[in-house]
């Protein structure tokens, strides 16, 4: 897998007052807008979702592959129902070719997602910590500090249930948990994808992504070239 960074399109919300998160993701992450995400079947803004989504449909090297996106979005537009209502502000569909040593040269599908969690205050430092000492499950948990702050690592597998609708195929989810400056609140950037045998490559794109995260604006004066390079503001 590819986890070089691209040039990146500046969001017009990194010119909007308010706190957030800003960040860059690689090539082959392509945003999907919530609003016509959740949008209602033959709606305008699906529409416009549909039609925004045609390059990547096309990208597809097969039919197979095709399918495998469109299944991946519906799921995804399931799934953002009770995320959306969670705090998720941000999702990127991730489309790469198996190209490591061992890959058949499949195209790996994933999402990416920033969710907002609220939290008691306390030092950054201790909410990161915190943040992977009270869940279960959790495995390949590390702490470190990163350019924007102090932050946690974990992942987990998941198997839909039967109820859920959704194929009964694990789930890898690899966390980064980076608590914000004021102390009350904690973005959670999640990778999720089928492809469990990739978990290092996913891994390695997520840390990628978290040590692109600034919680102040990069575009204020003075800020750096690479700081400048950061996506658009979440929340």
């Amino acid at each position: 897998m590819t986890t070089r960074t691209s040039n990146l399109a500046i969001h017009p919300s990194v010119r909007e007052p308010g706190d957030g998160i800003w960040f860059a993701t690689p090539a082959g992450f392509t945003a999907l807008p919530l609003d016509a995400l959740l949008a209602p079947p033959n709606s305008v803004e699906s529409t416009k979702f549909r039609e925004a989504l045609d390059p990547v449909l096309s990208s597809a090297p097969d039919e197979a592959s095709r399918q495998r996106f469109i299944a991946t979005l519906v799921a995804a537009q399931r799934m953002f129902y009770p995320m959306r209502a969670e705090g998720t502000v941000h999702c990127s569909l991730g489309v790469h070719g198996d190209d490591t040593d061992n890959g058949d040269g499949s195209v790996l599908i994933s999402l990416f997602t920033v969710t907002w969690v609220d939290t008691s205050w306390a030092p950054r430092g201790v909410t990161a910590a915190r943040a992977i000492a009270d869940a279960e499950g959790l495995t390949h948990i590390e702490y470190t500090e990163l350019p924007g702050g102090p932050a946690s690592f974990s992942e987990t597998i998941r198997t839909p249930t039967a109820e859920s609708g959704f194929p009964q195929e694990p789930l890898l989810q690899v966390h980064a948990h980076l608590p914000h400056p004021d102390g009350k609140s904690l973005a959670l950037l999640t990778m999720s994808t089928p492809a469990v045998a990739r978990r290092e490559q996913y891994r390695a794109i997520l840390c990628k992504v978290a040590e692109t995260v600034s919680f102040e604006d990069p575009f204020a004066p003075g800020a750096s070239a690479e700081e400048a390079g950061r996506e658009g503001k979440t929340r």
